[in-house]
């Protein structure tokens, strides 16, 4: 009886310790190592402005890295050269017009007029395309084109989310659009989208009709041919009353 017991008590032992081995492994085991993942690096924007925006705002919301984290209407808004623009597309020029959904919407190349850009158009022109929400609208969304792309890609024929063309030349630090406004600092990188920073308020009625065919040279900003019929595209805007005054 003795012997048997011993066994028994013996065997409940080596049952225990068996029992208790996973637990032990678990309770020591090594957290796996986590794996590193590989960041992409936003591109540098280019222009001829981007050097002193950089050295001027090299951290903070309105920095290029902080504005590539957060989306279009966001970066726009921390861009303390974009605020009049900023105003505009945001509803605080006229509560009629609000197009941080559509913006935000994207993906869209956005070529935003800077502050200085609206300080050249004539103030009584300036405050009638503000108190006229359609061709505020109409004006705002010629700014807008679908699409991501950076400097050495934005080149040729854009159509407009307003709906008439825009016409890129050049590339790199040395783009113009529509032939009126230059590129500032340009892709520069949000969340959907790529910002160009211009130098003049594009004109709607100056624009291409939806129908209008263009051959641009992506290197060469002065060679592009144009043909289009003399009638405007369906639903095409009136000349706007954008005027910069006289030099």
């Amino acid at each position: 009886m003795t012997t048997r017991i011993k066994t028994m008590g013996v065997a409940a032992a080596i049952a225990a310790i068996a029992l208790s081995i996973p637990t032990a492994v678990t309770a020591y085991a090594d957290d796996p190592t986590p794996v590193p993942v590989p960041v992409a690096k936003v591109p540098d924007p280019q222009g001829p402005g981007c050097d002193a925006y950089k050295s001027k705002y090299p951290t903070g919301s309105g920095s290029f890295a902080s504005m590539a984290t957060v989306p279009a209407s966001q970066a726009i808004a921390s861009n303390p050269d974009l605020s009049t623009f900023s105003a505009a597309i945001s509803g605080q020029l006229n509560p009629e017009v609000n197009l941080i959904g559509v913006l935000d919407g994207g993906p869209y190349n956005v070529f935003a007029p800077t502050n200085d850009a609206f300080a050249k158009i004539d103030p009584a022109a300036f405050d009638a395309l503000k108190a006229n929400p359609a061709e505020l609208t109409s004006v705002l969304f010629y700014h807008m084109a679908l699409g991501f792309l950076g400097p050495d890609d934005i080149h040729g024929k854009l159509t407009s989310q307003q709906g008439a063309q825009l016409t890129v030349t050049g590339k790199g630090g040395d783009i113009k659009v529509d032939d009126t406004a230059k590129v500032v600092c340009g892709g520069i990188q949000a969340v959907g989208a790529k910002i160009y920073m211009i130098d003049t308020v594009l004109n709607p009625g100056d624009a291409l009709p939806a129908n209008a065919t263009t051959t641009t040279s992506p290197t060469e900003t002065s060679s592009t041919e144009t043909t289009s019929t003399q009638t405007p595209a369906p639903g095409a805007p009136a000349p706007s009353a954008i005027e910069t005054p006289a030099a």
